[in-house]
């Protein structure tokens, strides 16, 4: 798989969390791809200041991303 064919299924993962995060203020957006196993995303609006941000970013986002991209071993949050 080519670096653009792994972004652009990142991105498809990031679109289909995209709305829950809207529905309560948030937004998160792509930083990067490492190694081409780690992904790097930046919560932002509401996520930011939120106590459960990083249950959503394990249980949701990663979850999500590694349902299109399983060669995806770790999303990290870069605030």
């Amino acid at each position: 798989m080519t670096s653009e064919e792994l972004t652009s299924k990142i991105e498809a993962a990031l679109e289909e969390i995209r709305p829950f995060l809207q529905s309560d203020g948030g937004d998160i957006s792509l930083v990067g791809i490492e190694d081409g196993t780690r992904v790097k995303v930046r919560l932002e609006g509401a996520c930011v200041g939120c106590t459960v941000n990083q249950m959503t970013l394990k249980s949701g986002v990663e979850m999500t991303i590694k349902k299109h991209a399983p060669q995806i071993e770790q999303v990290i949050n870069i605030s």
